[in-house]
Parts: C-alpha cells; structure tokens; sequence
C-alpha cells in the first residue's frame, strides 16, 4: 500500500461532515477533489471556494458574520466526474448517508475494478442497513466488503470513528478521531491525513472496525431518546440510566454484529455518545427535540417537520427503523431501542411517549448491573445465541 499517493484525496458528498473535511485536509496542503452529482453546485463551490448547501451558514453563526467564514483553500475543488474523482485518487472519503450507501457502490464498482492501481475507502459513515428480505443487519465496512467481494484485491476500508462534529473540523478545533482497520493501511491514513497536525486532529488505534461502527451508530438512536428527555420534567438523575443502561444494549448488539466488548469502553464508544448526547452540535440529539416539540400524533409528518429544521441529515431515524427489524428477527430484549422505535415510528400522545421512556428505564428486565462468569464466558464462545430474548423462555434468563 506504500505506493499510493497521499498528496491527493477525494471526497465524495459535499455535506456538512464532507465540507469539513476539505477545509482539514486543504489547510494541510493536500489537493482535494470533491464529487457531487449536482454540477451548479460544483461550479458555486468552485468560483466562492465556500459551500453554498451545507454548513457554511452555521459556521457564519459561529464566527459573527458570513465575512469571518474562511474560504476552502485553493487546493480543493469540486466535480460531478466520478470516474474521474476514482481515477485520479488513491484515497477517497465517502462522506454520505447510510442509505445512499448502495446505490454509491454501484457505480463505484465497475471504476475501481479498470482502474490500474488500488483504492483506500475511508468511511465515516455512522449507520446500519438492514435487509428488507432477510433482516440481517450489517455495518458500512461489511456492505463494502459485500458489494466488492469479487475485487477484494483492489480496495481497503479505513473506518473513521467518533468522537467528532463537523463544525469542529471545520474551525481547526482540537478533535480526536479514531481509526478502525488494517494495521498497514490505518497507518498509513493516520500519518498522511489524521495526525499532520496533531494540534487540530489526532488519532487513535482500534482493530474491531465492526465495533467502532457498531457503537458510532447506535449511540445516534439513544441521542435521539435525550433529545426528547430535554423536553420533559424528569430531573437531572435519569439520564444517567440511560446513558448506562444504552451502554448495555451497544455492547450485546455490537457483540451480536461481529464486535467486540472493548469498542464501547473506547473514545469510539463511550467518548462519542458522551458527545452525541450532550450537545446541541449533534444533529441527533436536535432531531430528538424538534421532535418532540413539533409531535402531532403523527409521526411521519413529526419527521418531516424535524429534518426540515436540521441542516444535514441525522442517522438516528433511520438506523432505529433498520435496527427495529433486526431486534424483531432475533427476539432480542432491548427495552430502549424498543422504545426509540414506538416514540419515533407509531401514533399517539406526548403522555405516551413519557410513559414509554419510563417503562425503558425503571423497569428492566435485568436486575444485576454486572455480567456474570459463566454470561461472559458464554457471550465470547456463542455470541450469536447467547443473549436475552424479548419473549419466551429465554427470556426469563437474567443475562
């Protein structure tokens, strides 16, 4: 992989973490190139070197005026050839959506399979996709790895993880990512592109790539759930149960995906929900209160209302539908994800809601807060069946 050009990097999806990223990397000298299909919107990009959709109206907010906005550097410019984007880099971001996932792969695939040397995908993607025949949940590195199971020669996949807000990127704040894959290749990336200047973005290490997904996804339904608890009266106490006990339904669900235990108690665990749940900068956490706040009884004109508020677009939403089918499948007990489904997917009245967020965190099933000898010892030798299940008899086991 030493043979790949880190002079250059490209970025596909000028949104707002996409944006961010190419005022980072074009203050640090590297050429960058950004995909959008749109070709107005490249040109807009090209002539005011600012982004006229996506973040720049905030980080006006935050700077005092749209005349405090720094322009992206002279190095980065925008194009609506992919074919060429994929041709001319070696590194490419794929900054978009969990759900625009596929159809990307698509047309990514027949490029990078002509091309003449390899491709390194770094993906920041926070979401899970689930398969509407099977129900199988998978994380975006395993949906890459599926798409391109046949050219498994010519690509890497770098997983960048939490915890991180675009605006900070943006601004040169001092953020720590971290960076799930390959030993060689993660290296490599946290060299050239994560620790140029350690003053503004650093990284760390972490081998279960699936995990640091896991938990960078996740951790967005229960943001979502504290958006909603700001607008109650319920005190300052119970968000820490649901900090902790969130924590328990990660771990078992990421076990279950393929991850380990130890990504949770990582800055891509724990850091990044502490984050995501504590500040209005996560577009989760706000789509949590505009719903709640905006919520008629219908939940589906509520989730038009929200987004039309957020600029970008929260995971959460749609990761608790994809979540929610898995969960269903595996009988798998999950009182808070559970509960994220019915605030966020069926009727009803704000009372409800309250009622519901109570049931999910006074009333768990599971009395002991540890794991025992022989669960942890279970949990590593047949994750995939040893969890507690939402109904039947198994479901009586306090695991």
């Amino acid at each position: 992989m030493n043979n790949l050009n880190s002079e250059k990097i490209a970025i596909i999806g000028p949104g707002r973490l996409g944006t961010s990223f190419a005022y980072k990397f074009g203050r640090d000298g590297k050429e960058v190139q950004i995909y959008y299909y749109d070709a107005e919107l490249c040109r807009k990009i090209n002539e005011t070197h600012f982004n006229p959709k996506h973040l720049t109206s905030d980080l006006a907010k935050k700077l005092g005026s749209m005349e405090m906005v720094p322009r992206l550097s002279k190095r980065v410019s925008a194009t609506n050839d992919l074919e060429k984007v994929v041709e001319e880099n070696d590194f490419i971001v794929l900054s978009i959506t969990m759900n625009r996932l596929p159809e990307l792969l698509n047309y990514l695939k027949p490029i990078i399979t002509k091309k003449k040397g390899r491709t390194c995908l770094l993906s920041p993607i926070k979401g899970l996709a689930s398969d509407e025949k099977t129900k199988e949940l998978i994380t975006p590195s395993q949906m890459i790895n599926n798409h391109f199971f046949d050219i498994h020669n010519k690509f890497e996949i770098v997983c960048i993880g939490g915890p991180f807000f675009d605006v900070d990127i943006a601004m040169g704040k001092p953020v720590c990512v971290t960076v799930a894959g390959k030993k060689e290749i993660s290296r490599i990336v946290k060299k050239e592109f994560l620790n140029v200047n350690p003053q503004e973005l650093t990284s760390f290490y972490n081998f279960d790539i699936v995990g640091v997904e896991a938990c960078g996804a996740l951790k967005n339904i229960v943001a979502n759930i504290k958006g909603v608890f700001e607008c109650l009266n319920l005190g300052n106490s119970i968000p820490g149960t649901l900090f902790a006990r969130s924590g328990v339904e990660i771990r078992s669900l990421s076990k279950l995906l393929g991850g380990s235990f130890q990504s949770f108690y990582s800055q891509a665990g724990v850091g990044d929900m502490y984050v995501t749940l504590s500040s209005d900068a996560s577009k989760n956490f706000r789509y949590g209160k505009l719903f709640y706040e905006l919520f008629n009884g219908n939940p589906i004109e509520t989730d038009i209302q929200a987004l039309e508020k957020i600029d970008g677009t929260p995971e959460g939403p749609n990761t608790i539908k994809n979540v929610h089918r898995y969960l269903e499948k595996k009988n798998m007990y999950s009182p808070l994800f559970h509960c994220a489904y019915k605030i966020f997917n069926e009727g009803g009245s704000k009372e409800e809601i309250l009622g519901r967020i109570i049931q999910a965190c006074q009333f768990d099933k599971r009395e002991k807060e540890y794991i025992s000898t022989v669960s942890r010892f279970l949990y590593r030798l047949i994750p995939g069946v040893w969890y507690r299940r939402h109904k039947g008899f198994l479901s009586k086991f306090n695991t």
